[in-house]
């Protein structure tokens, strides 16, 4: 055998430490006859299989002082050819193709756009796919670790053992492949990695797996992306028109994990399918346009929310395969709802089998910590100037958007992003190239991803979660701006919550808490959000929040303030009908609670808020313009009174806000309105339907030629406690 392979190239392959595995084991031309060479620690003798006729070709001889390892030439054949390998030990015996008689799947384009960094469809090079190669099914596996002296893909087809696969290194890229003959979807598998001197690290999930197993198992698992029928056509050619700023948009935030367990069965949460017709069901009878889902990417820890995703590219195992998960899009297109994901490019956790320190070096973080760790979630940071990592994140931003038809990206933690020294202390963070605390590889990062996502996939829309006065989050990155299409309004959150904690008595000193946000409100495309963030971690539910001592009429009247406020909006799972305990990711919603009157009629006035919102253009279609809205009046502080205009583009009716957040009716009560005409009234919070006490205005209000308010037309109207009312003008 010391003809057919060296001592050297033995004891390397035994040893799992050969720079080119490929070079020795499988079928090469030795002296003008095939020789084959396999490395089966589990075999005891092994026989060549020509593939086409099935009949024996030969039988290999094991090498020297090699456990495993076989080799021999194909004496009577002149030319390399397709063959299997028949394995025996003891009386078993089993057939295989051998990986390394194929050859390698990447070409120099694929190599060529990951050099620099601008493959967009980087998912479809790397990972696991189910092919057809040379002829026979099995999954190619390709994945980057630039400095790892050794690759190897283990699974259960090879026992974990890191000796029998060794992978592929291609060129200068840095990306180590193989093709595994015969295996398909659900095999479970990791990478398992030696770094640049040889030392054997954790083995590592897929980077681009498509798949996971269930936590708090970690391996990835493959999955098919081909094969979904999707019956969303209508909807993705005309989402556009639904996603706009001039649009009505409504969005239902949700945890899948605890929007609704099953108490019978363990209390476990909803499959994919089982929300596809519970949650998108609930989600279209209450009048919202769009579904949020908080992160959805594989994650180790529930209790980050997904927060912390390992697994970017797989739809999390707890509701289903990819599949599954894709059918739950299709019914949200189906019934006429966007999908939006919350999803994470900040901050990635350090499990030994995420990204950190993945070849042994920091390759996707930073290797300064003063760069690369967060400190307010121990999580590490994205090394944004490397080309490789933001095509990373890129590619997935496009993955989810293509693959998956999910309609748009709310984008966590931007302000992380931003600033170089987001939670940080002096002297623990490094400055950028001009001595700034501006992250402006981040910067570029999220231009682009913007661009890039906008001009790839038409009709899509991305959100930033972001806190500060960062300018242009929404404004367009060719003129210096992020490229978002919205920006959550977290100061208009923070203010009005604030307002509606103190005791009525005392929110006339607090009166500007209401109004400061209309100075800003229209320098962004803004969403005002009431997330997940705001009844969790001792915060309390929304029913808590409520100064004095009707919880439940502040929150309807705060309820048609937001409604009525510029601005779309989004709603948190379970505020919608007064969840009365802060939320937990551990177990369901509390649905139990809209036996009750009182819940069930907020639950009915944000139904009504939402169809109100989205039957009324002067409502919705100037939201993101000053020219749709006026203040009536804004400093009635004595009386914690707030009235304003909303208008529509031409044509539409005006529609007239009027809020008292104080439990005293305000009788009589003139109002100014722009035009003479009967005003009719629309939505009144303090409808007994919800839960009020009933008072109103008998449907609408004929304006009188007394001027109030500044306005020669006026309206006396009974304006209930703790209340807010909805009138528009009538031009029937």
């Amino acid at each position: 055998m010391a003809d057919v392979i060296s001592a050297e190239d033995a004891g390397q392959i035994v040893a799992a430490t050969h720079a080119d595995p490929f070079a020795v084991l499988g079928q090469h031309m030795l002296d003008g006859h095939p020789s084959i060479r396999a490395f089966h620690p589990e075999a005891d003798a092994i026989d060549v299989l020509d593939a086409k006729s099935g009949r024996k070709v030969l039988s290999l001889a094991p090498v020297a002082d090699a456990r495993g390892l076989f080799a021999g030439i194909a004496t009577r054949r002149k030319r390399a050819f397709a063959y299997r390998l028949r394995i025996s030990r003891g009386a078993d015996t089993w057939e295989v193709d051998d990986p390394y008689r194929f050859g390698p799947v990447l070409g120099p384009l694929d190599e060529h756009l990951f050099s620099e960094g601008a493959h967009l469809n980087l998912w479809r090079m790397l990972g696991a796919h189910v092919i057809t190669h040379e002829g026979v099914e099995g999954t190619h596996f390709a994945v980057w670790a630039p400095n790892a002296r050794r690759v190897s893909l283990v699974g259960d087809f090879n026992a974990w053992d890191g000796r029998r696969n060794p992978m592929r290194r291609r060129g200068q890229t840095g990306v180590w492949e193989i093709f595994i003959p015969g295996l398909g979807e659900g095999e479970p598998y990791k990478y398992e990695l030696l770094d640049a001197v040889g030392r054997l690290l954790p083995q590592k999930a897929d980077p681009f797996g498509f798949g996971a197993e269930h936590p708090p198992a970690t391996a990835s698992v493959v999955r098919r992306l081909e094969g979904y029928d999707w019956s969303d056509a209508d909807w993705m050619t005309t989402r556009a028109g639904a996603q706009r700023i001039d649009r009505p948009i409504s969005i239902y935030e949700v945890h899948l994990g605890s929007w609704r367990r099953v108490t019978e069965e363990g209390n476990r949460p909803l499959s994919y399918h089982e929300h596809a017709r519970q949650l998108v069901g609930y989600a279209k009878d209450m009048g919202f346009t769009h579904i949020e889902l908080m992160p959805v990417s594989e994650f180790p820890f529930d209790g980050s929310w997904g927060y912390q995703p390992v697994g970017l590219y797989a739809p999390t195992i707890r509701h289903g395969t990819l599949q599954e998960f894709r059918a739950f899009v299709d019914a949200c297109h189906g019934a006429g709802l966007g999908l939006i994901l919350d999803w994470v490019p900040g901050h990635f956790p350090e499990d030994a089998h995420g990204l950190g320190r993945f070849d042994g070096t920091a390759l996707y973080e930073h290797a300064d910590r003063r760069e690369g760790f967060h400190p307010d979630w121990n999580t590490l940071v994205y090394n944004y100037g490397r080309a490789e990592v933001s095509n990373f994140l890129l590619a997935n931003a496009l993955y989810w958007l293509k693959e998956h038809h999910i309609d748009g990206l709310r984008v966590d933690a931007v302000a992380s992003m931003l600033y170089r020294d987001y939670s940080r202390k002096s002297g623990e963070w490094v400055p950028n190239i001009h001595g700034g605390r501006e992250n402006l590889e981040a910067i570029s990062f999220l231009q682009r991803t913007n661009t890039v996502a906008y001009g790839e996939c038409p009709g899509i829309v991305t959100v930033a979660e972001e806190s500060t006065a960062f300018p242009q989050v929404s404004g367009p990155a060719d003129t210096g701006g992020l490229g978002f299409g919205f920006k959550w309004n977290m100061g208009w959150m923070n203010d009005t919550l604030s307002y509606m904690e103190e005791d009525p008595v005392h929110r006339k000193y607090h009166h500007h808490k209401m109004t400061f946000g209309l100075h800003y409100a229209f320098s962004e495309n803004f969403v005002l959000p009431i997330s997940h963030d705001e009844v969790v971690h001792g915060k309390g539910a929304m029913l808590a929040k409520m100064g004095g001592s009707d919880a439940f009429g502040n929150l309807r009247a705060y309820y048609g303030f937001m409604w009525g406020h510029p601005g779309k909006k989004l709603l948190f799972m379970g505020c919608e009908f007064a969840q009365g305990r802060e939320w937990n990711h551990d177990s369901s919603l509390d649905w139990h609670l809209l036996d009750q009157p009182q819940h069930e009629g907020v639950q009915r006035l944000v139904r009504d808020l939402n169809r109100l919102y989205r039957d009324t253009p002067a409502l919705y279609q100037l939201d993101c313009k000053p020219e749709g809205f006026e203040w009536v009046e804004e400093g009635a502080a004595e009386e914690s009174l707030y009235a304003w205009l909303r208008k529509g583009q031409d044509g539409a009716a005006p529609v007239l806000v009027v809020c008292n957040f104080t439990p005293v009716e305000r009788s009589a009560r003139r109002i100014g309105v722009p035009q003479a005409g009967r005003w009719i009234e629309r939505l009144n919070t303090d409808a007994a339907c919800y839960g009020g006490g009933d008072r109103g205005n008998l449907g609408g209000v004929e304006s009188d030629p007394i001027a109030a308010s500044g306005r020669a037309q006026s309206i006396a109207l009974t304006i209930p406690p703790l209340s807010t009312l909805f009138f528009e003008l009538d031009q029937g």
